[in-house]
C-alpha cells in the first residue's frame, strides 16, 4: 500500500515538474547541473561572449592573452623608492617649481625684455612694456644692490628701503598729476626698479674699488644719468608725455642720486663718514 501511494504521488508530480534526462557533459564538474545554453532567453539582454570595447582602455579579447592598451606593469617594492615615475609624468622638483612661479606670478622672458630696455635705453621703448607690470625684477635688483653694498662696508638696508619708498610715492604722485591718463603705483615702483640696474652695477663694484674718489664719483654720476633717461623714456613711453620729458627727469634724477650717495658714502650711526 505505502508502494502504491509512493507511486501515486511520484507520477501526480511528474505532471506539475516535468523532468528531462541530462546527459553528462564532459568538463562540467558537477554532473547533477547543466549550464544553460546559448540562447537562454531568461535574460533577454544577456550577451553569448565578453567580446566588444571597454572604453578608451582598449580592447578586451576573449580567448586572447591579455588585454589591449598601455598598462604598466606592477614593479616590486624598491619601485616606491626610485626616481622613475608614469609615462609622460614631468618630474616632482619640475612640477613645484612650475606651480610656484605660475603662483607667484614670476614671467622671465618679460623681466629679460624689461632688462635689456634699461641697459640699452637708446633704442625705442615699446609704450605695452609695462603692460605686465611686475616686482620680482625690482626686488632681485633692490636686493642685489643692498647685498652689494654690505660686502663693500656700507650696511643700508634701511636707507634703501626708505629712501625707495619715500622716492616712488612721490614720483607716483607727479606722474598723476602732469599726465592725463594717469598711472598705478604699482607700475612707478616696477619701473624705479628696473631702472635701478645701472645702480646695481655700481654698487658690485664697489665691493672691489674703493668710489670715494675720482673714479667712484665719475661713475655714480654716470649711473644717475642712465638710470634718469631710462626711466623717464619709459614713463614718457606709456603715459605719453615726450614734452614734459625734461620735467620728469628732474625728479627721477634726485631719486637715484639718492641711491648713488648711498653706494658712495657710509651713511653709518656715526656719521657719513667716507670709508
Amino acid at each position: 500500500m505505502w508502494q502504491d501511494n509512493g507511486a501515486a504521488y511520484g507520477a501526480s508530480s511528474s505532471q506539475y515538474y516535468p523532468q528531462q534526462p541530462v546527459a553528462p557533459q564532459p568538463g562540467v564538474p558537477l554532473q547533477f547541473y547543466a549550464p544553460s545554453p546559448v540562447g537562454s532567453t531568461f535574460y533577454s539582454g544577456s550577451r553569448s561572449s565578453l567580446d566588444g570595447n571597454v572604453g578608451a582602455q582598449g580592447n578586451m579579447q576573449s580567448g586572447g592573452s591579455g588585454f589591449g592598451g598601455n598598462i604598466q606593469p606592477a614593479g616590486g617594492w624598491w619601485t616606491a623608492f626610485g626616481t622613475g615615475g608614469f609615462e609622460g609624468e614631468p618630474p616632482l622638483l619640475e612640477g613645484m617649481y612650475r606651480a610656484t612661479v605660475l603662483e607667484l606670478g614670476i614671467n622671465f622672458s618679460h623681466i629679460r625684455a624689461k632688462s635689456l630696455a634699461v641697459l640699452n635705453p637708446l633704442r625705442r621703448v615699446d609704450e605695452h612694456i609695462m603692460d605686465d607690470a611686475d616686482l620680482a625684477g625690482p626686488l632681485l635688483f633692490v636686493f642685489c644692490f643692498g647685498t652689494f653694498l654690505l660686502f663693500s662696508g656700507k650696511p643700508q638696508f634701511g636707507y634703501i628701503y626708505g629712501v625707495g619708498v619715500l622716492g616712488s610715492l612721490s614720483i607716483y604722485t607727479l606722474l598723476n598729476l602732469m599726465s592725463e591718463k594717469g598711472i598705478d603705483a604699482y607700475r612707478v615702483v616696477s619701473v624705479l626698479g628696473y631702472c635701478l640696474l645701472p645702480m646695481v652695477a655700481v654698487g658690485a663694484l664697489s665691493v672691489v674699488v674703493t668710489l670715494d674718489g675720482m673714479l667712484g664719483y665719475v661713475l655714480s654720476v654716470l649711473s644717475i644719468l642712465w638710470c634718469t633717461y631710462a626711466a623717464s623714456g619709459i614713463f614718457v613711453a606709456v603715459l605719453r608725455m615726450s614734452d614734459q620729458r625734461l620735467l620728469l627727469a628732474y625728479p627721477i634724477g634726485l631719486l637715484y642720486g639718492c641711491f648713488a650717495l648711498l653706494s658712495v658714502f657710509n651713511a653709518g650711526v656715526g656719521g657719513g663718514s667716507a670709508k
